[in-house]
């Protein structure tokens, strides 16, 4: 299945990007590879979902314009994570508790709304789709959410 060849791209691009981050985390902008990553994944992922989706002229017509509107949401949750991890990057190893709260507090806000995307877009799939074919993309989601958080945050370093 494509799924795992788009978590090892993801990984081995991400790599080089997060590693030298932790090795000059007060000077390193990172930014535009995150992006050049990111829009990889993003193709990525929307050719596995045609792959397996297989939709129908009539299905494609109501899924896309969906699926766009909640990828271009969910770039808006990417990029403030983002900016989260170029935040820690800056401060690793002189990380403030002041530092480490307000951290945790906004990596929980993203991840409560990215939550909140996600159910409210796979209801919206859920309504255009045959229930088969929703729950297919609701696994797919799930999956690929898994594997990039995974390998993302596998890449990353604890806090000290």
């Amino acid at each position: 299945m494509k799924i795992a060849s788009l978590a090892v791209a993801l990984a081995v691009a991400a790599f080089p990007v997060l590693t030298h981050a932790q090795a000059a985390p007060a000077t390193q902008n990172v930014k535009a590879d995150e992006q050049i990553i990111l829009k990889q994944v993003m193709t990525d992922k929307r050719a596995v979902y045609a792959q397996n989706l297989q939709l129908t002229d009539a299905e494609s017509r109501a899924f896309w314009p969906i699926y766009d509107e909640y990828e271009g949401k969910a770039k808006k949750l990417n990029d403030e994570f983002l900016a989260l991890v170029d935040d820690y990057a800056a401060k690793f190893g002189a990380m403030t508790d002041a530092d480490a709260t307000a951290m945790l507090k906004q990596k929980m806000q993203i991840e409560k709304d990215r939550e909140v995307l996600k159910q409210t877009y796979t209801k919206k799939v859920a309504k255009v789709l045959p229930p088969v074919k929703a729950l297919r993309y609701a696994q797919i989601e799930t999956r690929l959410d898994n594997m990039i958080r995974r390998d993302v945050y596998g890449l990353i370093p604890l806090a000290q």
